[in-house]
């Protein structure tokens, strides 16, 4: 038997609907749930972009694996001066990233390309487009898998770093203690450390999102008292319900 989960941490920044489940969980189970970012993106200066040697105005073709990678782009054609042609052709990773296009671009379906969230549905649509020069807009901390999936099609394309993933500042919060902290990712293990390095877990109860976090967390020497997706549980709300279930 675990100790009650009364207080929980989400490190990530607070729904902006009302609908989200955390809020429902909160309701049912009578918590008090806090949202916190432990990691926030900042742009790359047009100065750094330009030392990369990636010339925007060469390619005919973005790949977007994310909103952020969708800002970023269209922020750095400004600052770059540079006006972004009709016959621009769009790959999206999800509908959801495809249709955040529309607020920079009149949105004509023959030239945006959507993948089913994964990167490998995403591969095989640009492979029919062989022809094309690709620009990859991304973070500093691009997962390795996606220049390795785009290597392995043989195509065209230039990996362009346009923002960066950095810590943000906690030191508001080393007096709150929480009963759970729940992380969706390898930089948001590496801002608790950076924000506390002397974190202790103790009693504290850790939930992890997705394998590469898992691994951070445990070569971080810290105890995974949650873990999702699972085979019951494919959303980190249904993991923590299930986790505060069995341990009323």
């Amino acid at each position: 038997m675990g100790e009650k989960i009364k207080t929980i941490l989400i490190s990530q920044p607070k729904p902006t609907t009302e609908k989200s489940p955390y809020f429902d969980l909160a309701e049912r189970f009578k918590l008090k749930v806090d949202f916190r970012p432990f990691i926030h993106v900042e742009p790359v200066g047009i100065q750094d972009f330009r030392q990369q040697r990636v010339t925007i105005s060469e390619h005919t073709a973005v790949i977007f694996t994310s909103r952020n990678a969708v800002d970023h782009f269209f922020r750095m054609a400004e600052e770059a001066r540079f006006t972004v042609p009709d016959t621009m052709k769009y790959f999206c990773i999800s509908e959801s990233t495809a249709f955040y296009l529309q607020k920079y671009i009149v949105y004509r379906k023959r030239k945006v390309f959507v993948g089913q969230v994964k990167f490998s549905d995403l591969t095989d649509l640009i492979k029919k487009h062989k022809q094309e020069k690709f620009l990859l807009p991304c973070s500093d901390l691009l997962k390795p898998s996606i220049p390795e999936a785009l290597d392995a099609i043989n195509i065209t394309y230039s990996k362009a770093v346009m923002y960066k993933t950095v810590c943000s500042d906690l030191s508001d919060l080393s007096d709150v203690k929480y009963d759970m902290l729940v992380f969706f990712s390898p930089s948001g293990i590496e801002s608790l450390f950076k924000n506390f390095p002397d974190f202790k877990q103790n009693t504290t109860k850790i939930a992890v999102f997705g394998p590469t976090t898992a691994k951070a967390t445990e070569d971080a020497k810290l105890r995974i008292d949650v873990q999702a997706p699972n085979p019951k549980a494919p959303s980190m709300s249904m993991a923590i319900e299930q986790y505060i279930n069995s341990n009323k």
